[in-house]
């Protein structure tokens, strides 16, 4: 896949599976990489309930991997269903929106399933990222060329190889005609903030956790995956000593760039309360780990517009309102898809990476200097 002319637009598909496992996002972006000229379809697929297992089977075998040993053998067949799974979920979304032909889509963005995050450290400068996803098994069963393994370059020159939808950001951002200086907040499993100031001018890095320790409570607790509509949390009470622990943690006094994995915070320091208090506090840590992390950017935003599954959490969004005292703007306020906010990142990024554009900078990963990533697998 050639274009004569490399800045034409080109109509990618994003996917993004992200860490809190809850199934597959897809987004049609026409793009260059630099400019938007529009956005397309959209939509979701479950993973099947056998790749779930086989997901989680190589998170736990990651967690417990040592550096210099041998790869788990869970990852293989955890990434051969993982890439099925988004073969499965693309062929059933092109004949839903109209995709099938030869031609129709020029690309796609293929994120994979992150199992394992290790941001670089004093102590250990050299960080390590997973994604499973075989691109070019994904190219040869969709046929159409497929950018994939976004984050290793990064991590590879010194960054944290996250966050990375930054670029993408600001482009909307830019193309919403939004003043400067903004921030956009994504929450899922972990929360990460992406602040722009104008111009060159960009902040972004993991703040905190989003909804990964209270899914794991509410399961834990109830049964259920999640805390639907914020239910249980709005029904507890917020424990303050608890709340003032937790966000007592030195990550949150580290200066950005800064980055976490989903299971670096867990709901531990909740155990001892009722499941609504528990969720209560919990989703008040979120938003006060998002309130330190405003502290840390040069000047306020004027906006925060909140996407990714928290925003759908009313106690999240409540605490969010009540401890940053900044006005907040729905992904669907501004004119944003929310749920397809990431998808459409990795669309934009795939467009970057086979035009030669850096696709993470100092200022979002620490890497050193801006940074090209990505590889390309042929469908032919």
């Amino acid at each position: 896949m050639t274009s004569p002319d490399p800045t034409k637009p080109l109509r990618v598909l994003g996917l993004m599976s992200g860490t809190s496992l809850d199934g597959i996002d897809l987004a049609v972006l026409e793009t260059n990489g630099e400019t938007i000229t529009a956005v397309g379809a959209e939509g979701s697929a479950s993973y099947r309930a056998e790749t779930l297992a086989l997901v989680k089977a190589a998170i736990a075998d990651a967690l417990q991997w040592p550096r210099g040993a041998p790869v788990p053998p869970s990852f293989a067949p955890a990434e051969h269903a993982i890439t099925q799974d988004h073969a499965n979920a693309i062929a059933a979304f092109r004949h839903q929106h109209g995709f099938e032909a030869t031609g129709a889509l020029d690309l796609i963005g293929f994120h994979g399933q992150t199992i394992l995050h290790e941001p670089p450290t004093a102590q250990r400068p050299q960080g390590r990222t997973i994604q499973l996803g075989d691109g070019a098994m994904l190219a040869r069963e969709t046929g159409v060329d497929v950018v994939y393994d976004f984050r290793t370059a990064d991590v590879a020159a010194g960054g944290h190889g996250a966050p990375f939808a930054p670029a993408y950001h600001v482009a909307r951002m830019r193309a919403a005609g939004l003043q400067a200086p903004v921030a956009a907040l994504n929450l899922g499993g972990v929360a990460n903030l992406t602040w722009w100031g104008g111009g060159e001018d960009v902040i972004a890095f993991d703040c905190g956790p989003a909804n990964g320790p209270l899914d794991q409570w509410v399961l834990a607790q109830t049964g259920a995956p999640m805390d639907k509509d914020g239910k249980l949390a709005r029904s507890g009470t917020v424990h303050d000593s608890v709340l003032m622990f937790l966000l007592d943690h030195p990550f949150f006094g580290e200066p950005p760039p800064k980055s976490l994995d989903r299971y670096d915070f867990g709901p531990e320091a909740v155990r001892g309360l009722s499941p609504a208090d528990g969720a209560a506090t919990l989703a008040a840590f979120t938003a006060g780990a998002v309130a330190l992390g405003l502290k840390q950017l040069p000047t306020p935003p004027t906006a925060l517009i909140v996407a990714g599954g928290g925003r759908k959490n009313p106690a999240i969004m409540a605490e969010l309102a009540a401890r940053t005292g900044i006005p907040l703007l729905s992904a669907e306020e501004a004119g944003w898809r929310g749920d397809a906010i990431e998808a459409e990142a990795f669309a934009y990024l795939a467009a970057r990476s086979i035009r030669g554009l850096p696709l993470s900078f100092p200022g979002t990963t620490g890497v050193p200097q801006p940074k090209l990533g990505g590889k390309l697998a042929r469908a032919a």
